[in-house]
């Protein structure tokens, strides 16, 4: 048996928040659009997300001026409400988020598979700044 195990990336960070404001910003859509992105010239136009085992999720990601974008979308396989979301991308790459309640704050740890066609060191920055502006985004919204 040639068994080989897949790389993946990790991102991770602690949010002074309680879990149900961190579970609601993260899951509607109206609160995905303002924090999915990773650069100040990248925005999230367009959010979809249908939270349930076998729900789709579709994120449009495009840059301010219009120059690139992407959508990151797949479906869920995996929800356990205030803990954990796990999901496969419409290329059959995984990937999960783990919601750890330590009462007055919270910490989220992304794991997710790397695609092929970027380095492995970009995706990481991108997605740790996505969930840094998450991060911003709980801490200072009333």
């Amino acid at each position: 048996m040639n068994s080989k195990l897949k790389k993946m990336i990790t991102v991770q960070t602690t949010i002074n928040a309680s879990i149900d404001k961190i579970w609601d910003l993260w899951t509607f859509p109206e609160h995905i659009q303002n924090w999915n992105y990773a650069f100040e010239e990248w925005y999230t136009p367009h959010a979809e997300n249908d939270l349930k085992v076998n729900g789709k999720f579709k994120y449009e990601m495009a840059a301010k001026d219009k120059s690139a974008g992407f959508n990151f979308e797949g479906k869920y396989t995996k929800i356990e409400k205030h803990q954990l979301i796990e999901y496969k991308l419409l290329d059959n790459r995984t990937g999960s988020i783990h919601f750890e309640d330590q009462g007055d704050k919270v910490k989220i740890i992304e794991v997710f598979e790397p695609a092929k066609q970027d380095s492995e060191s970009m995706q990481k920055e991108w997605c740790q700044n996505v969930i840094d502006n998450f991060k911003k985004y709980v801490e200072n919204f009333k």
